[in-house]
């Protein structure tokens, strides 16, 4: 199934924050560090509350774009948005 083209919305990449690594909303957090903490054994709630500006449907658009790279979707479903 592919994912939720909303979610992956969330997604952004800037060539002048992290070096153009996806991001979360054009915000200085990374999805590799949202997944990374995700699979540490961080729960979601720990990771808002530690991220004010996170909502969850940041979390679960970490989530989706990492499936979409994996499962191998097609490059526009899993491409970022440049600013």
């Amino acid at each position: 199934m592919p994912p939720n083209p909303e979610l992956l919305k969330r997604i952004t990449a800037r060539p002048d924050i992290f070096g153009g690594k996806p991001i979360i909303r054009d915000l200085r957090i990374s999805v590799e560090l949202i997944l990374s903490l995700l699979a540490q054994g961080v729960s979601p709630e720990d990771i808002l509350d530690d991220y004010p500006g996170l909502e969850p449907d940041d979390i679960r658009a970490c989530v989706a774009y990492a499936h979409a790279v994996i499962a191998g979707d097609t490059l526009a479903s899993v491409s970022v948005t440049g600013q």
